[in-house]
């Protein structure tokens, strides 16, 4: 990755490829989808838990912890323990009763749930083992003083679209009635599935080549 003298547009650049990454779907966003339905702020506590992996891990790699991140082993492991904890997310969603909007269908906190989510994915760690690697490299080159900026804006990005997606599903939760809500209910935990699947299947594979 080609640096730039510009702290200004290195920060832009920042910020273009973290939003870029926080509007994937995935576990995180599916999660704060069902979640915003009781909670509108559901998606700032679930970027809370997120921080409390991702900014110990940025420290980190500004040490060079990226290398053992890319062992195939540590993310095989990540993987399976990922995958069992988002079946289970997922089933749990089945298995509630959607006809009841009130009922909490997890004794977790949407914070323990950020927590989990983050750590629990082996895309994540791999993301900052090489892309987020390089933009901490990029980072220390301005020297330290800069670092602290790069985690805010990153963060920023996180909080700002978790918190937006929560927010707009609680706000629209009268259209989230009858069928529809069994439907979002059920679509936020086949996604939580098909991405448990994917990471069991990608750790068994990485482990039996």
């Amino acid at each position: 990755m080609e640096a730039t003298s510009d702290p200004l547009l290195f920060l832009a650049m920042v910020a273009f490829i973290s939003m870029s990454g926080a509007l994937m779907p995935g576990p995180m966003f599916a999660t704060a989808v069902h979640r915003g339905l009781e909670d509108g702020r559901a998606g700032i506590k679930m970027a809370v838990g997120h921080a409390i992996v991702e900014i110990p891990l940025i420290i980190a790699i500004f040490f060079g912890l990226e290398a053992i991140l890319r062992n195939e082993t540590v993310f095989a492991a990540i993987g399976l323990v990922g995958g069992v904890f988002l079946l289970h997310m997922g089933a749990s969603m089945f298995r509630a009763k959607l006809d009841e909007p009130g009922r909490k269908d997890s004794k977790h906190g949407s914070v323990v749930a950020g927590i989990i989510l983050t750590a629990a994915n082996p895309y994540f760690i791999l993301w900052w083992a090489t892309v987020g690697a390089s933009l901490v490299v990029l980072a220390s080159g301005f020297g330290l003083w800069i670092v602290p900026l790069f985690a805010a804006v990153h963060l920023a990005c996180d909080f700002g679209w978790f918190f937006v997606v929560s927010l707009a599903v609680n706000r629209s939760r009268t259209f989230w009635t009858g069928n529809r809500y069994r439907y979002l209910y059920g679509a936020c935990g086949t996604i939580l599935i098909v991405f448990a699947l994917y990471f069991i299947y990608s750790s068994i594979a990485g482990l039996a080549g």
